[in-house]
C-alpha cells in the first residue's frame, strides 16, 4: 500500500458502521465501569466480556489521533500479527518524536489484540512487554475497581502472563488474547480451590504457631516498607537505618562517607523535554537515530528519568560508551561507569561487612556520588566479564539489579540493610552477544549501534575536539577550529568506521599544529 495515495486508505466496513461514524473512538463508552481504566486494561476488559468489534474500536482510536495512517488501514484488512507489530512499532516511533504517551499505550493495545499464541521465540519481546504493561496497569488501579471487574481483569492479566508455561492448554491457531480469555477462568478456579484448601489448613494449625507467623510477616512487611518508602514530590528514600544500626561499631566505619544519603529523601531527576534531548543527541550521533529513539522511548509519559535495562551492541570504536555518557548528560543524570573486564559479582554487588575492605554495591555508590536516587550505571564491554565463579560472576550478580522485584529490595552485604534501587537505570555495552548467558540477554532490551560513515565527519569533529579540550584541562574556546587543510587531511585518512581512530587522527593534527606553533 502506498502511503501517498489517500484513495487507498480505507477502513473495513463493519456492522452498525461503528468505525465510520466515530462511535468507536472511545473504548470506555460501552460500559461505565471501564471509564477510569487505563486504555490497555479497557481493551482487556472488552475481550473478557467478549464485546464485538474490539479491533475496529482500536482502529478508530488510532485513526482519531493519527489520521490516514497507512499501517492502520493495512492492519484493519486482516488483523494479522506481522502488520500489527509493524503498526505498533510505528506508533512507538511517533510517541518518541512527538512526546505522545497516548501513542505508546495504543501500540501496546495493538500488540494485545494481534499477537499470536507465545509458543515460539517470534514476537516474544512484544508479548513480554504487553504482559509487563498489563500487570503494572492492574496494580495501579486494582484497589479502586468494582469487585467483579477486578476479579475478571486479574484473571485475564495473569492468564496472559502464564500462557508460555501452559503450552498444553494453549491453542496455536488462535491469538494470545483469546487464549488468555480461555485460560483465565481455569486459573481463577484453581486459585479459589487453593485458597479454600489453605483456609482449612490454617484452621487446623496450632493457634500459637499461626500468631508467630503473623508476627514475623508483619515485621518483615514493616522492614520492607521502611526501606522502600517514597516521600512526596520527586524524591526518594533509598535506605533507612535505625539508631541502633547507626551506632554499630563495625557499621559506623562503613557508613561515614554515606551519612548524607542514609535516611534522607534524595531527589529524582525529572525527565527533560524529549524533543530537545533527541535533537542534542542527533547533532553528535546522526548515524544512530534509531538508537536515540529506542533509548528515549522508555521516557515517554514519565515524569522522572528511569530507563529499563538496555544493552547496546556494536563494533569496537563505534562510540557506544560515549553515547551512553552523552545520553546521561543530556538527561541531566550522573553516569557511573563499571569496566566489566575488571569487575566481578563480589565487587559490583558489594562486599560483606566481615571483610576489612567492606563496601556497598556499585549502584549505591553511584547514588552516593551523584546525590540523586536515579543515576545511570554503565556496564562497559559486558561480554568481557570474567567467567570464573570464585567471587561470583558479574553476569549472575546483575540479575538482582535489573529485575524490578529484587532491585526494590536489594540486601546490601556491607550495610546489611535493604536498599531500594528501583530508580537506577542500567545500560550495558558489548561488541557481541555470543558469550552472554540467555537469562541476562532476556532481561535487557537489545539494540544495535551502527558505524559512522565519512558523511558523518562534520558532525563528529566538534564533540571529538570538545573531549580532547576537556582532557587537556583547557577551555574549548582556546582551541582554534580546524582549518580547511586540516579537515581535508583528516577526511582523506578517515573514511568512516571507528570513532576511536578518528580521535587519534585529530590528536595527531593538534600535536602537529602545536609543534609548528612552538617553532614559530
Amino acid at each position: 500500500m502506498s502511503a501517498g495515495k489517500d484513495d487507498e486508505f480505507e477502513l473495513p466496513e463493519v456492522d452498525n458502521d461503528i468505525v465510520s461514524t466515530g462511535a468507536a473512538a472511545d473504548s470506555s463508552d460501552w460500559d461505565e465501569r471501564f471509564k477510569d481504566l487505563p486504555r490497555l486494561l479497557r481493551y482487556a476488559a472488552l475481550l473478557v466480556v467478549k464485546f464485538d468489534d474490539v479491533e475496529q474500536r482500536l482502529i478508530a482510536e488510532i485513526d482519531e489521533i493519527c489520521p490516514q495512517l497507512p499501517l492502520n488501514a493495512a492492519w484493519a484488512k486482516g488483523f494479522d500479527a506481522g502488520t500489527g507489530v509493524l503498526l505498533a512499532c510505528e506508533l512507538d516511533h511517533r510517541a518518541v518524536i512527538g512526546n505522545e504517551p497516548n501513542l505508546r499505550s495504543l501500540a501496546d493495545c495493538v500488540r494485545l489484540l494481534c499477537l499470536p499464541a507465545p509458543l515460539d521465540a517470534a514476537h516474544f519481546e512484544e508479548y513480554r512487554r504487553v504482559g509487563k504493561a498489563l500487570i503494572q496497569s492492574f496494580r495501579r488501579v486494582a484497589r479502586d475497581l468494582e469487585e467483579q471487574l477486578r476479579c475478571d481483569l486479574e484473571a485475564f492479566v495473569f492468564a496472559w502472563a502464564a500462557l508460555p508455561a501452559c503450552t498444553d492448554l494453549v491453542t496455536r491457531s488462535i491469538r494470545a488474547s483469546v487464549n488468555a480469555t480461555i485460560l483465565a477462568p481455569l486459573m481463577a478456579k484453581h486459585r479459589v480451590d487453593a485458597a479454600e484448601a489453605a483456609i482449612w489448613r490454617r484452621v487446623e494449625q496450632n493457634n500459637e504457631r499461626a500468631e508467630e507467623e503473623k508476627a514475623k510477616a508483619a515485621e518483615s512487611a514493616r522492614e520492607i516498607s521502611a526501606a522502600s518508602e517514597t516521600v512526596s514530590g520527586h524524591s526518594f528514600v533509598v535506605v533507612r537505618l535505625s539508631e541502633s544500626e547507626m551506632k554499630n561499631t563495625k557499621l559506623k566505619e562503613i557508613i561515614v562517607p554515606f551519612k548524607s544519603i542514609i535516611n534522607e529523601a534524595l531527589p529524582l531527576v525529572e525527565a527533560p523535554p524529549l524533543q530537545e534531548v533527541r535533537k542534542k543527541l542527533l547533532l553528535e550521533f546522526p548515524y544512530a537515530a534509531d538508537v536515540v529513539d529506542f533509548a528515549l522511548s522508555d521516557l515517554v509519559g514519565r515524569s522522572t528519568v528511569r530507563l529499563r535495562p538496555m544493552l547496546i551492541v556494536g563494533d569496537p570504536g563505534a562510540g557506544k560508551s560515549r553515547f551512553v555518557r552523552r545520553l546521561g548528560e543530556a538527561l541531566s543524570v550522573s553516569v557511573w561507569r563499571t569496566d566489566a573486564s575488571q569487575a566481578d559479582g563480589a565487587v559490583f554487588g558489594g562486599t560483606s561487612r566481615r571483610w576489612q575492605s567492606a563496601e556497598p554495591c556499585h549502584p549505591f555508590l553511584a547514588i552516593a556520588q551523584a546525590k540523586i536516587a536515579n543515576p545511570l550505571v554503565l556496564i562497559d564491554e559486558i561480554e568481557k566479564a570474567a567467567t570464573r565463579t570464585d567471587y561470583g560472576r558479574l553476569w549472575d550478580c546483575l540479575l538482582a539489579f535489573i529485575e524490578p522485584e529484587t532491585s526494590a529490595r536489594y540486601p546490601d552485604p556491607a550495610l546489611l540493610s535493604i536498599l531500594d534501587l528501583s530508580q537506577v537505570s542500567y545500560v550495558a555495552t558489548a561488541n557481541r552477544l555470543d558469550p552472554l548467558p540467555s537469562p541476562l540477554r532476556d532481561r535487557f532490551r537489545v539494540v544495535t549501534f551502527p558505524k559512522p560513515t565519512a558523511k558523518d565527519l562534520d558532525s563528529l569533529l566538534p564533540p571529538v575536539i570538545d573531549d580532547l579540550a576537556r582532557e587537556r584541562g583547557i577551555d574549548r574556546a582556546w582551541l582554534t577550529p580546524l582549518d580547511g587543510v586540516e579537515c581535508a587531511a583528516i577526511a582523506k585518512a578517515w573514511r568512516g568506521g571507528s570513532v576511536r581512530r578518528l580521535r587519534r587522527l585529530v590528536e595527531g593534527v593538534l600535536r602537529d599544529r602545536d609543534a609548528h606553533s612552538t617553532k614559530n
